[in-house]
């Protein structure tokens, strides 16, 4: 993997079409994106791609993931406000936050990460 390839965030946005939030949301997210173009951003409806999603539980909205190479830096759900985005981003830049807590395997977490960078 290149140096560009993990110094790379990607960050997905998860959630679904029916919530009002998650609409809402999507320009901040869009905006952070536009910001940040060195990262790899992608929103997922997470009803539409549900195959990919079927490992981890989305139980809250908005729900970030945050991965840089095969590390999950993070996987929660977030206040929708742009400063607490931008805080996320850099604490994950500089390799500051704790492990994510998941119950993926790594073929499951290897699949995932395959598949939201694929979307984007």
């Amino acid at each position: 993997m290149s140096a560009a390839a993990t110094s790379e965030l990607l960050v997905a946005c998860l959630c679904a079409r029916w919530c009002q939030l998650c609409n809402s949301y999507r320009a901040t997210f869009e905006a952070a994106a536009a910001r940040h173009p060195g990262h790899r951003f992608v929103y997922v409806d997470i009803e539409d791609e549900a195959d990919l999603m079927h490992a981890i539980d989305v139980d809250n909205f908005p729900t970030l993931l945050v991965a840089q190479g095969e590390r999950l830096q993070f996987l929660g759900v977030i206040t929708p406000q742009p400063d607490t985005l931008e805080r996320l981003l850099r604490a994950a830049e500089d390799r500051n936050l704790p492990p994510a807590a998941h119950a993926l395997d790594e073929a499951e977490l290897g699949e995932l990460l395959l598949g939201l960078r694929q979307l984007a």
